[in-house]
């Protein structure tokens, strides 16, 4: 038996016109509002996929680990690290957690692996007793990331996964031994290189934790893309490919950034276009 629980974790405002790329200012604030700074709200959600004998994580949001200065700079919310609050909440610590997924290694994804920040400490992992999956490719371009993404990685983060021995990196197309055959995942070049989005098998339809592919609901809209994003073309050809895919099997997609939608269906309406069908909230023990 299988179910799945989205839970909130740090909260974020950025920049709307970064976020929605070329979108203009007049189109985007139709579906997100913009305070005297330009910035919108974000969320950063995680997945909890409870299996019989196992607890799965899927990303860890931002975290708490940002100096104040930095979490002023990000627009970070909240001191505290508010996704172990909501994993508490489902009678959980981090020690509970089996395996990590981590569709990619950018600090708003993966910071949440790190305790919050303690001044003159140094960094520290969290979730002694995980194993953290993550792609092969992503993880050589955090090693070796390119000028424009420096910045999105830790490297404290990086070394600490290392020297845990709990990492396991995936090639494309190769599912997770850790894991098993209940999850399959898709592969996206266009944000970062080796992005890969878990989809977990339901029987209400296959569900894909849609990562920075489609961050929330308005960019399941085909030509709206992020100012973040490496290819943007190319990331529309694949975000075209994944809503095909889902479609025909009825799938769902989880949306990581978007502060009020946490899960929806995929549909098409009669000229073509795609869209959700999502009820706002968060998902609490999905079982079907």
């Amino acid at each position: 038996m299988r179910s799945l629980t989205t839970l909130p974790g740090n909260s974020q405002k950025l920049d709307g016109g970064a976020m929605f790329g070329n979108a203009p200012r007049a189109l985007w604030e139709r579906w997100m509002s913009a305070d005297a700074l330009h910035r919108i709200d974000l969320g950063c959600r995680a997945l909890l996929v409870r299996e019989d004998e196992r607890n799965v994580l899927v990303e860890t949001g931002i975290g708490a680990f940002f100096s104040p200065e930095l979490k002023e700079r990000y627009g970070v919310q909240e001191s505290r690290h508010v996704l172990l609050d909501n994993l508490a909440a489902q009678g959980l610590s981090d020690a509970d957690i089996d395996v990590v997924v981590l569709t990619h290694l950018h600090f708003d994804h993966a910071g949440g692996l790190l305790a919050p920040w303690q001044a003159d400490q140094p960094p520290r992992l969290l979730f002694p007793n995980a194993r953290f999956v993550t792609g092969r490719r992503q993880w050589q371009r955090a090693m070796a990331p390119h000028a424009r993404d420096r910045a999105s990685y830790i490297p404290e983060l990086l070394e600490l996964l290392e020297a845990s021995g709990r990492l396991e990196l995936l090639d494309d197309g190769a599912g997770s031994p850790t894991l098993g055959a209940d999850w399959r995942f898709h592969v996206s070049d266009g944000h970062t290189p080796g992005q890969l989005l878990p989809e977990v098998r339901m029987p209400g339809g296959p569900v894909v934790f849609a990562g920075d592919l489609i961050p929330g609901a308005p960019w399941v809209h085909l030509p709206i893309t992020m100012g973040y994003d490496r290819f943007p073309e190319g990331l529309i050809e694949e975000k075209t490919a994944l809503l095909e895919d889902l479609l025909a099997r009825n799938g769902r997609l989880v949306f990581t950034h978007d502060p009020k939608v946490a899960m929806g269906r995929v549909v098409r309406d009669a000229k073509g276009k795609f869209g959700v069908e999502a009820s706002e909230g968060e998902v609490v023990g999905l079982v079907e």
